[in-house]
């Protein structure tokens, strides 16, 4: 490892998980040891790159009815690596002056997120354990951007599988509802187990032995860490069922993809 990966954190001995996302939906912000244990992942499920990529549009249809709501703040937490059709294109191309503050620990995805937004003043890139909401919701960028007094979506789409029930993360996601007044919005999603293979038992083992806690969750477990909030129509629903463009994107098996996903306003 040089000095100046070092300063940055980069850990090149185990892969990261958001680099592995964005090897996984087709990004270049990544390392060999990402891609080589991305590849581990795609022989125990081959079809791992399309999971991915529907977990993506997920999360670009949440924020468009997001958007669509009159919700003009956003806040991503474990926002990943900048890709094309980010939180920030989606809600801009409805409202120009709508704000998104992006949250990652993972100094690669800080540093180009930061060369992605640098002429962009209404989003930013925070350097921030997502675990310790108190340094992301007093983070100077985060008050600049984010007025607190007005309705936020707080995003945390496939991060709160990362989080075991260990370090509390219903805790977690209370700490951010309390931060929101009422009207806010969560848009969140999981892996899970429900109506799974063997197969994603064994892609979970692989995370863990790589360094990385993956607890995938069902319905009712996501649903209690949900207190606060009133789950939207149509539920918690795997990622493609979620308020599909196109009913025909749903296919016969979207049990396949593997994550739950849901949007949900703070009461």
């Amino acid at each position: 490892m040089t000095d100046e990966h070092a300063k940055r954190g980069i850990d090149f001995d185990k892969p990261n998980a958001a680099r592995v996302y964005d090897y996984l939906i087709g990004g270049k912000l990544n390392y060999a040891i990402d891609r080589m244990f991305a590849e581990q992942i795609l022989q125990v499920r081959p079809e791992a790159k399309d999971l991915a990529l529907l977990n993506r549009r997920w999360l670009r249809r949440a924020v468009r009815f997001g958007a669509e709501q009159g919700i003009r703040q956003f806040l991503d937490i474990g926002s990943g690596m900048p890709t094309v059709g980010h939180v920030h294109e989606v809600v801009q191309s409805i409202d120009p002056s709508s704000r998104v503050v992006y949250v990652d620990n993972e100094p690669v995805a800080v540093a180009h997120s930061e060369i992605v937004l640098q002429d962009n003043e209404n989003a930013a890139m925070v350097q921030a354990d997502a675990e310790f909401p108190a340094d992301v919701l007093e983070h100077p960028t985060t008050e600049e951007l984010l007025d607190f007094s007005r309705p936020v979506m707080v995003i945390m789409a496939a991060f709160i599988h990362f989080i075991p029930d260990e370090r509390n993360p219903a805790g977690l996601v209370a700490a951010y509802r309390d931060a929101v007044v009422p009207g806010s919005y969560l848009a969140l999603s999981s892996g899970t187990f429900e109506g799974q293979g063997e197969e994603v038992r064994r892609a979970a083992e692989l995370y863990q032995k790589s360094g990385t806690d993956v607890v995938a969750r069902s319905k009712e477990e996501l649903r209690a860490l949900l207190d606060g909030f009133e789950i939207l129509p149509p539920g918690i629903v795997f990622t493609p069922e979620w308020r599909p463009d196109d009913p025909a994107e749903v296919g016969k098996h979207p049990e396949q993809a593997s994550q739950l996903a849901l949007v949900a306003r703070k009461i």
